[in-house]
């Protein structure tokens, strides 16, 4: 009777660890089955396995959203590899380079040998060619990290591993669409667009892809 009870506990135990805390409001953007909903070049250089998203080392390409999404709060774990560079479109179109005709938020190794030349505004969590983001919150290569961006108006916000790393506002970022960078950023000017991934040949794992449309957004089909 004892062994059952100290195997029941540690059931119950186990349970709780894997349990996910309930979000209001958010829905899953990855079933962690399929790529049901998922759309661009990129679709067919995942793999899935246990609930994991992996792209697929000398692959890339875009994997977007079949939606579009105005203003929202999205939340994912990913996991880097060593070297690692991926990015997140969001406000994205479907053709064109999200890091121009959308916006293209960082995932990147930053400690990574070859990274330690790029521009403040190249690292992990930066957008891309307009705002640097702050260094020094990712957990080492091969742990999972905890990402939230939130984009309501013309604000936009990064927060890794519970640390604001991104706070700005699009046009003071960008006064009279002139940005860091010094190129021509369109897609700051959009105010929806597909959410996804950008592979750029590096394996980078994903889980946990989930998103809650804010007050404001107009209806869709």
């Amino acid at each position: 009777m004892r062994i059952i009870l100290v195997l029941l506990l540690a059931l119950i135990n186990s349970a709780s660890a894997i349990a996910q805390p309930q979000e209001s409001g958010f829905v899953d953007l990855f079933d962690g089955k399929s790529l049901s909903g998922w759309i661009g070049a990129a679709r067919d250089h995942f793999d899935i396995d246990a609930g994991v998203l992996s792209s697929r080392k000398g692959c890339s390409g875009k994997l977007l959203t079949e939606r579009e999404y105005e203003d929202f709060v999205l939340r994912f774990d990913f996991r880097l590899t060593p070297g690692a560079n991926n990015g997140l479109a969001i406000r994205a179109p479907k053709a064109g380079d999200s890091a121009y005709a959308g916006i293209e938020l960082q995932i990147l190794d930053n400690p990574a040998k070859v990274y330690k030349d790029l521009k403040d505004y190249q690292y992990h969590g930066s957008a891309y060619g307009v705002a640097p983001a702050k260094r020094g919150a990712l957990k080492p290569v091969g742990e999972w990290n905890s990402q939230e961006v939130a984009c309501q108006g013309r604000d936009l916000k990064v927060v890794l591993n519970g640390q604001v790393i991104l706070d700005v506002n699009l046009d003071e970022a960008a006064p009279n669409n002139k940005t860091i960078d010094g190129n021509e950023h369109p897609g700051l000017q959009r105010d929806r667009g597909h959410v996804g991934f950008l592979c750029h040949g590096d394996v980078v794992s994903f889980r946990n892809v989930r998103i809650k449309e804010l007050k404001g957004n107009s209806p869709q089909d």
